[in-house]
């Protein structure tokens, strides 16, 4: 056994009135020896070794110094404070095992206790089902306000879509043109531009849709972080303020992925204009999928800039700032969770919006098929009933990718600026983070 300072084996100690290493007279009986045991092996240990030996009830002998004949004697009892306790009881080293408690990190350890939880998240570090768990729980115990914001958003953002649809965007002349096998190149080009325009606009007003929504979110989300309650008409006080900033940010975003894209498909339109059309395209669409990756980077990289400028109360520029700095060192992770909840929210809203097309394409007579093979025309009827299930689809995953996108913030907070403290002192959380019960031992 090793004896070093700190560490006593058990069963090892000396005789009691005894020092250790002193020997007792040979001719001396040890009346605590059994009178049957055979006499000792005179040619084991030398002279310094004691004579008088704790009973074999308590001490195993060295390998190699039973006598003839002499069977091991059986294990030492667990003594107390190893672990032995009543049958089936835990224990470990003084209390220690896996399965024990942990009052106050104390006696007996059992691991990290919980941390506090006085809302939606428990304030740590979270993981990806705790940060996707919390967004769907915020909307599960304030859906009244949480539906409603979402609700009044997609409503009013579809329709604005639907109109420039039907007036604007009727792109059913593009359709026929791409499926006419004899369109001139021209033609083609012509259709080619006015589809990508309209899927554009569309586009950027689902993106515009998702940082209002994501905004007016924002302020829900933080109070259920704490646990407190909170009104439509307190987000949108709490959120007025900002919005104007708010559309400032979409705007700067929105002109720098194009501006990326610019410069990315810049040379081959050059190249087409005066040298080889075939070229041309082909360096405009590998210039073109080089300036999607910057701009993928770059959106995930300022993607917390919109709760950082709502409730931190930050101006553009520096809300992007803080969101860079945030997401440094976490880019993939970041990224991979909220490309992990636009997943969701896709296939979500695909169960919704997929039944709906269908129907409006039934209802237009033109049939399913039509909308399959994409011959079939987009009408006032078709919009409208495919616009209603895309405000239920988007009233369901608004709040989704909303509340992960808060959440993702407060998480890289946490880990970076140990948010978690300043959001227990606002939750009214005792002690949190001294180590006592209910605190997370770092950040």
């Amino acid at each position: 056994m090793n004896d070093t300072p700190g560490w006593a084996s058990p069963g090892s100690a000396p005789s009691e009135g005894q020092q250790p290493g002193a020997s007792a007279p040979a001719d001396r009986p040890d009346p605590a020896e059994p009178a049957d045991q055979p006499p000792p092996d005179t040619t084991g240990p030398g002279p310094n070794w004691s004579q008088k030996q704790p009973p074999p009830a308590q001490w195993s002998a060295p390998t190699g110094t039973q006598g003839p004949g002499q069977a091991p004697p059986p294990p030492p009892p667990p003594g107390p404070g190893w672990g032995g306790g009543p049958a089936g009881a835990p224990g470990g080293y003084g209390g220690y095992g896996p399965t024990s408690g942990y009052p106050g990190w104390g006696g007996n350890w059992g691991g990290p206790p919980p941390a506090a939880k006085p809302g939606v998240i428990p304030l740590r570090p979270l993981g990806v089902g705790e940060i996707l768990d919390g967004a769907v729980s915020t909307m599960r115990a304030y859906w009244r306000t949480v539906l409603g914001i979402s609700l009044t958003v997609a409503v009013v953002t579809e329709i604005v879509a639907v109109l420039l649809q039907g007036f604007v965007l009727d792109d059913s002349t593009s359709v026929d043109t791409l499926n006419d096998t004899s369109a001139s190149l021209d033609e083609l080009s012509r259709a080619m531009g006015n589809a990508m325009l309209s899927s554009g606009v569309i586009f950027v007003i689902s993106i515009i849709a998702t940082v209002i929504a994501t905004a007016l979110l924002t302020t829900v989300t933080s109070r259920a972080v704490l646990g407190k309650p909170v009104t439509i008409g307190e987000a949108w006080r709490d959120a007025r303020p900002q919005i104007p900033k708010l559309f400032g940010l979409i705007f700067l975003l929105l002109l720098t992925v194009a501006a990326v894209v610019a410069v990315g498909i810049a040379p081959g339109i050059l190249v087409a204009l005066t040298a080889s059309k075939s070229g041309g395209a082909a360096l405009a669409v590998l210039g073109g999928f080089g300036a999607s990756v910057v701009a993928l980077w770059l959106m995930i990289r300022f993607s917390l800039a919109s709760p950082a400028l709502m409730l931190e109360k930050q101006s553009i520029i520096k809300s992007i700032g803080r969101s860079t700095k945030l997401v440094h060192g976490s880019w993939w992770r970041v990224f991979g969770i909220q490309l992990l909840a636009a997943i969701i929210a896709g296939i979500v809203s695909s169960l919704v919006v997929v039944p709906f097309t269908f129907i409006a394409a039934a209802l237009t007579g033109e049939g399913i098929s039509s909308i399959l093979d994409g011959t079939g025309g987009f009408g006032w009827t078709f919009l409208i009933v495919s616009g209603i299930g895309s405000v239920i689809g988007s009233t369901i995953t608004f709040p989704i990718t909303a509340g992960v996108t808060v959440l993702l913030y407060i998480d890289q907070r946490i880990r970076r600026e140990a948010l978690d403290l300043d959001l227990a002192r606002a939750a009214g959380v005792q002690d949190h983070g001294s180590g006592a019960a209910g605190a997370t031992p770092g950040s």
